[in-house]
């Protein structure tokens, strides 16, 4: 239903008791959706504890939740190394230095300045290697080594990669994909120290001039054909700690064209909602209730259980008794626990 995008304008609620695989559910379905796929997790509790507005917190999470793929194209080299000179000055102690590269069609012969001397001996790049440098940033990349050079030597590591010799021109344009949230565009954008504001742990509240600007910007780049939104998923567990002014930010965010997919869980029946004396399922208002997709877990059967042993053995290449199958069924059936099997 999500990638057939049937659930635009919905959530989902995983209701049961602890201990049955709802965390798990949320995981698995972020991990079959794809690999760049944001999946942002949070407690109902964490809004109460940060030191933000509770719309602020929300806000951030859902833009966690919102991938941007950006396209862009680069310039690069790429080519088997034929021979690499480096000359030291004995007077200035300054380095410089040529490599040849060569595909199978063309050889061409590069002047190297210190920063690619260093890059070079920081890669320990060799003759014989086939390597791709990025003309805009210099970084340089190892493909591997040409197949014409497997014979070179009588024994070779395990993890030495063998790669064609590239074929063509060595200057090429290739289509580079970043994906990167809305939220990180949102921190470099609103900090002075820029990127490094990521790593600084406090973000602090953002305005929403910037987040307005931001989202026009990336309009612009869909228009151009240069992005695209990869709406993730956020998983809200125990929803049933959020108050009503939470429920109503909710209710309005999923409406949005760029949504992630909201997935929340709870183990409460028939309860209050918060600071309120109204009386509800699982906690939540009813006009949220009516949006939501309603999924209940149950605690795993001992034919469930010894399958998830069986499963757990063979993954770790362990092997047990059945004495000890039955022993550890018996303590899944009567209590939570989690099954730690390691070689």
């Amino acid at each position: 239903m999500i990638r057939e995008g049937k659930i635009a304008g919905r959530a989902v609620l995983i209701a049961g008791q602890p201990g049955t695989g709802k965390t798990a559910i949320a995981m698995g379905m972020a991990k079959a959706l794809g690999e760049d796929v944001p999946f942002t997790m949070m407690a109902g509790s964490e809004i109460f504890s940060l030191e933000m507005s509770k719309t602020e917190a929300l806000t951030q999470a859902f833009r966690r939740s919102i991938g941007v793929r950006i396209k862009e194209e680069t310039e690069i080299i790429e080519g088997e190394v034929v021979e690499i000179e480096i000359d030291k000055s004995l007077t200035s102690g300054a380095k410089t230095g040529r490599i040849t590269l060569k595909t199978t069609d063309i050889e061409t012969q590069y002047d190297l300045g210190q920063k690619m001397i260093e890059a070079i001996q920081k890669e320990k790049i060799i003759a014989g290697d086939v390597i791709t440098i990025d003309k805009a940033s210099g970084k340089i990349t190892r493909l591997g080594r040409s197949f014409a050079r497997s014979s070179d030597y009588d024994a070779i590591g395990g993890n030495v990669r063998f790669v064609q010799c590239p074929e063509g021109e060595l200057q090429k344009r290739k289509e580079v994909v970043h994906t990167v949230t809305l939220h990180e565009i949102d921190v470099i954008n609103s900090r002075t120290q820029g990127f490094i504001a990521l790593f600084s742990g406090e973000v602090g509240e953002i305005k929403q001039e910037i987040r307005d600007q931001i989202d026009q910007k990336v309009a612009e780049w869909r228009e151009d054909g240069r992005a695209e939104i990869v709406p993730g998923v956020l998983f809200i567990d125990e929803v049933h700690m959020l108050d009503l002014e939470c429920f109503a930010y909710v209710n309005r965010a999923i409406e949005s064209e760029s949504s992630p997919i909201v997935i929340m869980a709870t183990n409460r029946g028939i309860t209050k909602i918060r600071q309120t004396n109204q009386i509800s399922p699982h906690g939540l208002p009813l006009d949220l209730l009516d949006r939501l997709l309603i999924i209940t877990t149950k605690p795993s059967t001992e034919e469930e259980i010894k399958e998830i042993l069986d499963i757990r053995c063979q993954e770790e290449d362990v092997e047990m008794t059945e004495d000890a199958k039955e022993l550890l069924t018996k303590i899944g059936i009567n209590t939570f626990f989690i099954i730690l099997i390691r070689c």
